[in-house]
C-alpha cells in the first residue's frame, strides 16, 4: 500500500515545517541557547504541524549531539523518531481523546516519576489535550507545575481556550496557523516536480483552496488528484470536477448575466448547476470568491492581480471587463447579499 503524502513529506526537522515561522524561530533559538522549559502548549487549526513539531522537538532536545535545533539524524534516538522510524520508548504520545480521566493522569504521573530508559528526557506528547476533562487536568496540575528534571510535557491542540487555566499558565504557548497560498504554493510545485507530476495551471489554486490552508489536508488532495493523473499530468478539468468546484465559465457567466440584468440568463446559469450535478453551496461559494477578485481588482487595479491566483490569471482581461462594468458599491452589496445567504 503507497505511503500517503503528507506521511512521506511529514518534516524532521524545524527547517522542514511550512509557514510556522512564528513557532519554529524561537524554539530553535531557544534550542541553542539552552533556554528550554518543562511544559509547551502548542495550538492551531488542523493539520497545521503541532504534532509533527512535538515529535521534532522531542527529537531536537533527545538527541545525542543536543538539546541542538538541528539533530544529527545519526543517533538511534534520532533513528527512532524520524519519519517512518519505529518510535522511542522515552517519547510517549497519548490519545487524550480517549484518555482524558482522572485515572489517566494518574497513571501518567506514574509513568512521569521513572527515569528515561536511554534518552536525556522522558517526553510526553498529549495529541487533542482539549479533550482532556477538568477532574484530569487538574489530577496533573502538581506534576506540570512541578515535574522532575528528566520530564518535558508538549499539548497540542486545535482548541486552546479548553485547557483550563492553570495548566495554560505553566506552559510556553505557541500558536500555529493556516498556511497561506503564498508560502503553500511554491512548496506543492516543489513536491509535484519532485513526484513527476504535472499540475495543469490552476489546478494547485483548486488544491489549496479544498485544503482550507491546513497543509495535512491539501496534501491529502493533492495526492488523490495524483492518483488521477493521465500520463504524469493533471487536468484542469478532472480537478474541478473531482473537487466539486464550479467551472469558471459558469461563473463568469453568472456575473455577465448580473451586469446585463438579465434575469433569464442566470436563471439558465442556476439550471446549468443543477442539471451538471454541481453542489449548489460551493456555487455560491465560488460565486463570492468571484466577486471578492472584482473587487479587489476594483480596489487595487493591475496592481492587484498576482494575488487572484492561477486560475484568475487565465482570464484576466474577462475579470478586468466585468470590474469596470459594476461598481464598488453594487459589488459591495453583492458580496453582502451572497454571503448573507450562505450564513
Amino acid at each position: 500500500m503507497a505511503l500517503a503524502l503528507y506521511r512521506r513529506y511529514r518534516p524532521d526537522t524545524f527547517d522542514g515545517v511550512i509557514g510556522q515561522d512564528q513557532v519554529t524561530v524561537p524554539l530553535m533559538r531557544a534550542l541553542d541557547q539552552g533556554k528550554l522549559t518543562h511544559a509547551y502548549l502548542f495550538s492551531g487549526p488542523r493539520g497545521c504541524g503541532k504534532t509533527s513539531s512535538a515529535r521534532i522537538l522531542a527529537r531536537c532536545v533527545n538527541c545525542a549531539q543536543g538539546p541542538t535545533s538541528h539533530p544529527c539524524g545519526e543517533c538511534e534516538s534520532c533513528k527512532d523518531l524520524a519519519t517512518g522510524g519505529p518510535g522511542s520508548i522515552d517519547v510517549v504520545e497519548i490519545d487524550a481523546a480517549s484518555h482524558n480521566g482522572v485515572d489517566d493522569a494518574r497513571e501518567l504521573r506514574e509513568r512521569a516519576g521513572f527515569a528515561p530508559a536511554r534518552d536525556r528526557y522522558k517526553i510526553f506528547i498529549l495529541d487533542e489535550a482539549h479533550m482532556v476533562t477538568p477532574q484530569g487536568f487538574n489530577a496533573l496540575l502538581k506534576i506540570v507545575e512541578e515535574p522532575p528534571e528528566h520530564v518535558m510535557f508538549i499539548f497540542a491542540t486545535t482548541e486552546p481556550e479548553k485547557v483550563i487555566g492553570t495548566i495554560r499558565s505553566r506552559t510556553h504557548h505557541y500558536p500555529f496557523r493556516l498556511v497561506p497560498q503564498e508560502v503553500m504554493g511554491p512548496y506543492l510545485e516543489r513536491i509535484c516536480e519532485q513526484e513527476g507530476i504535472r499540475p495543469e495551471p490552476g489546478v494547485l489554486k483548486l488544491a489549496m483552496r479544498a485544503g482550507g490552508g491546513s497543509m495535512r489536508d491539501t496534501l491529502s488532495v493533492l495526492d488523490q488528484l495524483m492518483v488521477g493523473a493521465v500520463d504524469g499530468a493533471i487536468p484542469y478539468d478532472s480537478a474541478v470536477a473531482l473537487l466539486g468546484f464550479t467551472p469558471e465559465g459558469l461563473i463568469g457567466e453568472a456575473i455577465d448575466a448580473v451586469i446585463a440584468k438579465d434575469g433569464e440568463a442566470l436563471y439558465g446559469v442556476v439550471q446549468k448547476v443543477v442539471i451538471g450535478g454541481f453542489d449548489p453551496r460551493r456555487f455560491v461559494e465560488d460565486l463570492l470568491a468571484r466577486v471578492r477578485d472584482l473587487l479587489v481588482l476594483s480596489l487595487g487595479g493591475e496592481r492587484a492581480e498576482h494575488v487572484l491566483g492561477d486560475d484568475a490569471a487565465s482570464d484576466m482581461d474577462g475579470l478586468h471587463c466585468q470590474a469596470a462594468a459594476l461598481s464598488l458599491p453594487e459589488l459591495t452589496a453583492m458580496a453582502e447579499m451572497i454571503n448573507t445567504t450562505l450564513g
